[in-house]
């Protein structure tokens, strides 16, 4: 997703398990969309920097066009 391609090469080790937790362990993805837009809270256990993150992505300040998603090829650039 976009938000991955801005924000995995810059998390922390901590911070790439508990983004792991958050995308895998919810059975439903409309969970995560409703936390991430605080139409429904989430979780304790999912309260934390990582999903502040994807809150604040998620919120578009800069009004970004996010029409489709980006292409794979950065997954294997080296990190920054």
């Amino acid at each position: 997703s976009l938000f991955a391609k801005e924000n995995l090469g810059r998390m922390s080790e901590e911070q790439l398990n508990r983004y792991d937790r958050l995308i895998n362990e919810p059975s439903n993805d409309w969970d995560i969309y409703y936390w991430a837009t605080e139409a429904k809270p989430a979780p304790a256990e999912f309260e934390h920097d990582v999903l502040a993150m994807l809150r604040e992505f998620a919120r578009n300040r800069n009004r970004e066009q996010r029409l489709r998603q980006p292409d794979l090829e950065y997954l294997f650039e080296p990190p920054r």
